[in-house]
């Protein structure tokens, strides 16, 4: 049985800088805490609680030490919370959703109305939404973006691990929608390059193993569009792996998020191997 892995898997940039802001932001005797979970892999959160960094839901659970703002960031009303409470902040908002919020914000003071292209309960894209203002809006689907009124300024960005294609489709709808249209895709390269390895994989194999946390949009995703391909499971371990699912298998192909660390990709793979 061969095992081929995608061309691009795993950590991202902004997914590598938040989780090594966190790790050097741990300390004997000291409270850190994430505000929300800093990436959505629960393996790599555990393991950021066993070296001394937890997470908090709310900042109502803190009272001192370090805040850390988690990779999917937060609107400006949190940085002024944590600035007058006098914690110490550690930003660790991945560059890419950074651009995204900036992007809305000036669409917004520019007078666009805004539309986010996205998933409405993600936090990401919460935090864009934030930056972006009360009257922004959220698309998920081109049936919602067929459904919205005309405006006469529409400015748009996007999730930037939305999918490239959906992006592209929605924005198609909203041709229709203003006479001054301005669109700002933000997808970020990685989310790109991982869509992209991962269908041309999924085209040459049997089967498709795509790893992440099970409550990671970008690894969600990759499972959905390998789905399209060939048959595709998502896991979050080797653990997960059942031995009936490579029965009369020859190929087996492996992808996994843009939240998910080396260390699971490696034993899911020699896992794989035993097969």
């Amino acid at each position: 049985m061969e095992v081929i892995l995608a061309e691009n898997l795993g950590f991202c940039y902004g997914v590598k800088r938040a989780i090594q802001l966190a790790e050097n932001a741990a300390a004997p005797n000291q409270v850190t805490n994430t505000l929300g979970p800093i990436i959505h892999n629960p393996q790599m959160v555990a393991k950021l609680a066993e070296n001394g960094v937890g997470t908090v839901d709310s900042l109502d659970e803190v009272s001192e030490g370090t805040i850390i703002i988690r990779s999917h960031g937060v609107g400006p009303d949190i940085y002024s919370r944590i600035e007058s409470m006098g914690l110490n902040m550690i930003d660790a908002t991945c560059p890419h959703v950074r651009k995204a919020q900036m992007s809305a914000k000036k669409l917004a003071d520019e007078g666009y109305q805004v539309v986010v292209i996205g998933e409405k309960h993600h936090p990401e894209v919460r935090s864009i939404l934030e930056w972006a203002g009360e009257k922004a809006i959220v698309l998920e689907t081109v049936e919602e973006a067929d459904s919205l009124s005309s405006f006469g300024r529409l400015g748009v960005v996007s999730q930037t691990t939305f999918s490239g294609a959906k992006f592209k489709e929605i924005v198609t709808s909203l041709l229709e929608k203003s006479v001054d249209l301005k669109i700002l895709r933000t997808i970020c390269t990685a989310t790109d390059q991982r869509q992209s390895a991962a269908l041309d994989l999924a085209g040459q194999v049997d089967l498709m193993i795509v790893i992440g946390g099970k409550n990671s949009a970008n690894t969600t995703r990759l499972a959905q569009l390998c789905g399209e391909k060939c048959k595709t499971y998502h896991v979050e371990t080797a653990e997960e792996l059942c031995d009936d699912w490579f029965e009369k298998i020859k190929k087996i192909g492996i992808t996994a998020g843009a939240s998910t660390p080396d260390w699971i990709i490696k034993e899911v793979y020699k896992k794989c191997q035993k097969k």
